[in-house]
């Protein structure tokens, strides 16, 4: 487990309510800078709900979520600037249709951080070449497929400079020939040190890219291991029961 000087996102005794559903529970984690880690578990856990409760798209009930020290403001410019250390990249690409790809991946850092517009686009330029799809930049998301849209995705996310990225089950609205193209860019972002949180039910990507796997289940954690560990050797009966579902097809 993270030591507490290098740990980047902290969540303490994390609670969440819709109506009745308690949807996570007293929920801790603690992910360190560099750090990949990779939230699986059946749908309804709260896997979700946890990754939009760090970006404050989601409020919690009680608890503390603190990104490098501070504590998650609850309103205003405060919050903004979090959410630009806070790079998310949902299951939908949320591109903007009518501006193109570059003017997508430049609108954060010229709008946001007030970045000049020729390095902002020099820059968007380069995220672009380093997801693979340079050679769109001037066509709009309708003309590019979902994987290319949701690599843009990733780009417009990395030009904000994040301190730490939150993948919200970001190959699940995708055509299967065109998840791995997207993953494929993740690994890469994991392998060049960027702090991950990845909510999927990509098992290669988990054993491939994760150094945690967290497991949840009822909106709670029941187990985080290596993915080594966890896939071969689960300790928990939930994650027993989960992997025999989902590994045996």
């Amino acid at each position: 487990m993270p030591t507490s000087s290098d740990a980047l996102v902290v969540l303490d005794k994390v609670n969440k309510h819709f109506g009745d559903l308690h949807v996570l529970q007293d929920i801790d984690l603690t992910v360190a800078r560099g750090e990949v880690v990779i939230v699986i578990g059946p749908s309804g856990s709260g896997k979700s709900t946890l990754c939009r409760a760090i970006n404050r798209l989601e409020t919690i009930d009680s608890g503390t979520i603190t990104v490098d020290g501070e504590v998650q403001p609850q309103e205003g410019k405060a919050l903004a600037h979090m959410r630009a250390e806070v790079g998310m990249v949902f299951q939908s690409f949320n591109l903007f249709a009518h501006k193109t790809i570059l003017e997508n991946v430049t609108l954060g850092p010229v709008k946001v951080k007030k970045e000049p517009k020729g390095q902002a686009r020099d820059e968007a330029m380069a995220l672009l070449e380093r997801v693979g799809v340079a050679n769109q930049a001037h066509k709009y998301p309708a003309q590019l497929s979902g994987g290319q849209q949701q690599r843009v995705a990733i780009a417009r996310s990395l030009a904000m400079r994040p301190k730490v990225m939150l993948f919200d089950e970001p190959t699940s609205a995708l055509d299967p020939e065109m998840i791995n193209e997207v993953l494929d860019v993740m690994v890469t972002l994991a392998h060049e040190g960027m702090t991950m949180i990845v909510v999927t039910h990509e098992m290669g990507f988990a054993r491939k890219a994760a150094n945690r796997v967290v497991f949840m289940a009822d909106g709670r954690i029941h187990e985080q291991a290596t993915p080594e560990q966890f896939f071969t050797n689960p300790q928990s009966e939930r994650a027993k029961d989960f992997l025999s579902k989902i590994l045996t097809h």
